[in-house]
């Protein structure tokens, strides 16, 4: 069976999008939790989605100095791959104290606070707050 696509239709919504106007079909939306990892159903979500932004923070460092990635292995005491593979969100192979080592290399100080859970089911349990 083969695929075969309307000359005109396909004419039509090429004139479209030059035009800008962009057809779609309906989609559903969904709102977010706030962490995306549990809305994709993985597991610890909760622990990821802290690395994740552990993760941004020590990229965002990286950045702001402009340091290229074989000075950021230096200061963080890794390899340039494993610096790569952290710049591109690369969350294995990492564990949460290791990211507190890098934010201490890059001169942070890692605060963890422990309080009431808020009553809201929706507010994650962990979560990274910068100051």
């Amino acid at each position: 069976m083969t695929n075969s696509v309307n000359p005109t239709v396909l004419k039509n919504n090429q004139d479209n999008i030059k035009k800008g106007i962009i057809m779609s079909k309906e989609i559903d939306i969904q709102v977010s939790s706030g962490n995306i990892f549990a809305d994709l159903g993985m597991p610890n979500a909760d622990e990821m989605l802290m690395k994740a932004e552990l993760v941004r923070q020590i990229n965002q460092i990286i950045t702001q100095r402009k340091l290229n990635q074989l000075q950021a292995a230096e200061v963080l005491g890794i390899d340039q791959p494993k610096v790569s593979a952290l710049m591109r969100g690369k969350l294995t192979g990492f564990s949460t104290e290791r990211l507190f080592r890098f934010l201490n290399a890059l001169g942070c100080d890692v605060q963890i606070v422990v309080k009431p859970k808020l009553k809201s089911p929706a507010i994650p349990g962990i979560s990274v707050v910068t100051i």
